[in-house]
């Protein structure tokens, strides 16, 4: 091993020789459980209107149903993350599963707005206790030979997830099951989450880092305060038009996020057990692979909303055509991530790194498409190019995750897992709020026609350019599958 990996032996009990079965099982629940929380984090987009009307939540109150979600699954993953290292995944894995079961009951069986956030705010902060660790036992139970297709499994599961959601929650509403309105899109997750942790607690191998002693606790406050000040403004900052102190909370949320790192290296260089294991970011792929994760959240944040709106305000395309073309990119995520598979072992880096520049390259042909035709583009030619862009992005996603992780100590899992997915909400939160510059600046609420069809062209170059910029950021990753270091 390199002298930028972790110097720290691995004391986490080896689980890749378990038979292949047992794995089948462990790589399904954990895919299932990564697949519940993509879905509850965008399911509620077209259902809001319903679950507005049906419940009379207020327009700050319909927010809150998902940023209530967004923000305690964002503050707690470093957290749950360490807390998985500490006292074992699976332990903590089948405790996050059970209450985000049971509070998605709760959410589908809420009838005020009040019931239903506070519901959400339950069912985030267990997703951010269950979801770490899915990578974290992904990376601990799977060899290296083996990995690689795990975490591309993963991957496609992440992205399709995400981009599934606001089509599954549509057609969930709007089928009005048994006439329960929007509530299947919680319900659902009940028998899939109690078949989760009864299979769990029989096929899921334990794991944990023996020679942690303690949490951290203040580390987890400064950690938990530095994204809260961050998180919030970035959430519900645009809302209210950016006001002073959205910018006042993220300054300090930078500096209190300086002290957490001093707090942290303190407490390392004194012997005592960090929340963050510093560590890690002694290994640039590690490092490199977290900012391209960051970035990949932001461009998925300022892409799929602005892309949502240019269909249906732009284009005047029904929701039935516009989540067309979401299946269009679902699909393509789903073929690259399994091209992405097969490329990764021989080619490492270059994999994801030629996902990004087909994604950017189609987003170039589609703005000078649409810069061509305007409002006149046809249905067929808004959805098909998002095949190609999905089938690069799906390249990025299965294989990111695992080069970003493959030096990492099984003892450390956790704690690379908890950073790994709090960079994909940081990036989805400051995407979300980069729309307000690059596409609600030049199209503000309630515009149709040409006025959002060239805001959305000039939001693609945004997203072309944070696609080079991964491209860049991947350099760091390993160039070869079997090698450990660049």
């Amino acid at each position: 091993m390199s002298s930028e990996a972790q110097a720290l032996p691995s004391r986490s009990a080896p689980t890749g020789t378990r038979p292949a079965s047992g794995r089948t099982v462990v790589l399904v629940l954990v895919l299932v459980a990564e697949l519940m929380n993509a879905l509850d984090g965008s399911i509620v987009y077209t259902a809001l209107p319903s679950i507005q009307h049906d419940t009379g939540a207020t327009g700050a109150a319909t927010q809150w149903i998902h940023a209530a979600y967004a923000l305690t699954f964002a503050l707690g993953l470093i957290t749950g993350g360490r807390l998985g290292d500490l006292y074992g995944r699976k332990r903590l894995f089948l405790l996050g599963t059970g209450v985000f079961t049971a509070a998605s009951l709760v959410c589908g069986l809420a009838g005020t707005p009040a019931v239903l956030i506070a519901a959400r705010v339950v069912q985030g902060g267990a997703a951010a206790v269950m979801v770490p660790q899915v990578l974290a036992t992904l990376h601990v139970s799977f060899d290296e030979g083996s990995r690689a297709k795990a975490f591309s499994l993963y991957g496609t599961i992440m992205s399709l997830g995400s981009v599934a959601g606001p089509v599954l929650g549509g057609v969930l509403t709007s089928a009005d099951v048994f006439g329960l309105g929007w509530r299947p899109i919680f319900l659902i997750n009940v028998p899939i989450g109690v078949a989760a942790v009864l299979l769990g607690l029989r096929y899921l191998p334990e794991s944990r880092d023996l020679a942690a002693r303690r949490l951290d606790l203040t580390g987890m406050v400064l950690a938990g305060l530095a994204l809260l000040l961050v998180a919030y403004p970035l959430t519900v900052g645009g809302a209210h038009q950016w006001p002073a102190w959205s910018f006042v909370m993220m300054a300090g949320g930078t500096l209190i996020l300086a002290v957490f790192v001093v707090q942290q290296r303190a407490r390392t260089v004194r012997g005592r057990d960090p929340l963050v294991v510093m560590a890690l970011f002694k290994s640039r792929s590690f490092t490199a692979g977290l900012a391209a994760q960051l970035v990949f959240g932001l461009l998925s944040g300022v892409f799929f909303l602005a892309w949502t709106l240019f269909m249906q305000d732009g284009l005047g395309l029904s929701p039935r055509q516009a989540a067309t073309g979401f299946v269009a990119a679902s699909v393509g995520e789903i073929a690259g991530a399994w091209l992405a598979m097969s490329l990764a072992v021989r080619h490492g880096r270059r994999a994801p790194q030629a996902g990004a520049l087909l994604a950017a390259a189609t987003l170039g042909g589609y703005a000078w498409l649409i810069t061509e035709q305007n409002t006149g583009l046809s249905p067929a030619l808004t959805v098909l190019p998002m095949l190609p862009v999905g089938l690069g992005l799906g390249m990025i996603g299965a294989a990111l995750a695992d080069m970003t992780l493959r030096q990492v100590e099984h003892d450390h899992a956790g704690s690379a897992s908890g950073l790994f997915n709090t960079s994909t909400q940081l990036g989805i939160a400051l995407g979300t709020a980069s729309t307000a510059v690059v596409f609600f600046a030049h199209s503000p609420a309630g515009s149709h026609g040409t006025t959002v069809t060239v805001a959305f062209t000039g939001t693609l170059w945004y997203v072309i350019a944070a696609l080079l910029a991964m491209w860049v950021l991947m350099r760091w990753l390993p160039k070869h599958h079997a090698t450990r270091e660049n």
